[in-house]
């Protein structure tokens, strides 16, 4: 491998910054015996590399040349699935961005075949991974068209969580929008932190208000502003960095809803504080026991 230290990188972070495989994926390539450098076998995804010096291959083929870095938002209309490929021979959003093939352009996540909305692609395989791992709490905003319209009851359960099949959901920010001439149906606007699989419409029908339609309209700080269905846009370079802000965990005050509840919103519980320990109490009552030095303002 290359001596030099200021561009050597992850192994497994190269690869997936080619796009040829997700970091995770790529972790898995290299500890099934499937990944060269410099003609020698490489085990450890954390082996250190510069991408620019050593030749690496996998699956005994060079790793293509890392490409210009892109990022796209598409309006994602209903009846797509979000997946590479399709067996069943069904619509994937692949069909959307086709035109663009020697990009290696990827979906960041998920949007399920009945959803719309903003939809990312990127080949930035590691930046992509940052944001849907959980651990980063990206906000993604929705817009829910739901029967009948929920009770602050059931909107402050959503706001704190409520048991599903899978586990607990994390707290959200939910409120009523408007609602509809239509048997009194209305429109609601959630925004999650999480990405599980028809994660707002178990939400809804676990309080037996089952969702009819359903639009992301933003995922972290980038918006369907200016789209139509089907439309695609690539994303500006401050539109850009404050996603690098999210993945690398800050939280741009424009992410989702921002850091402050707009008003209406169902607000989730303060969590209490933890007790003391017996030992952080003792040292807090000794300290109080210490008398303060007198003396004049100054």
């Amino acid at each position: 491998m290359a001596n030099s230290t200021n561009t050597r990188i992850r192994l497994a972070k190269a690869i997936a910054k080619t796009g040829r495989a997700s970091r995770r994926e790529a972790e898995r390539l290299i500890e099934d015996g499937l990944v060269t450098v410099n003609g020698v076998l490489i085990q450890t995804p954390a082996c250190l590399v510069d991408p620019s010096a050593d030749r690496i291959q996998v699956e005994g083929e060079a790793l293509p040349p890392q490409p210009r870095t892109s990022w796209f938002v598409l309006y994602k209309p209903r009846g797509y699935l979000t997946t590479m490929d399709d067996p069943q021979g069904r619509k994937t959003v692949m069909e959307l961005v086709a035109n663009m093939p020697e990009l290696g352009l990827r979906p960041v996540g998920r949007l399920d075949f009945d959803t719309e909305g903003v939809l990312l692609f990127t080949n930035d395989g590691e930046m992509a991974n940052a944001l849907t791992h959980p651990s980063k709490g990206v906000p993604k905003r929705y817009l829910a068209k739901v029967w009948k319209r929920p009770d602050e009851k059931k909107l402050n359960r959503l706001a704190n969580g409520i048991n599903l099949d899978d586990g607990r959901t994390q707290p959200c920010k939910v409120r009523v929008v408007k609602e509809t001439d239509e048997g009194g149906n209305c429109w609601v606007e959630v925004t999650v932190t999480e990405g599980r699989n028809r994660l707002i419409r178990r939400m809804f029908e676990n309080i037996g208000h089952p969702v009819s339609k359903l639009r992301r309209e933003s995922f972290g700080t980038v918006s369907l502003r200016g789209l139509e269905r089907g439309e695609l846009r690539t994303l500006t370079a401050e539109e850009v960095d404050r996603l690098e802000d999210l993945a690398e965990g800050r939280k741009p005050e424009s992410a989702g809803h921002g850091s402050k509840y707009k008003p209406g919103f169902a607000l989730p519980k303060p969590k209490p504080n933890k007790p003391l320990s017996k030992k952080r109490a003792a040292n807090a009552k000794r300290r109080a026991a210490v008398p303060k030095p007198s003396g004049g303002q100054g």
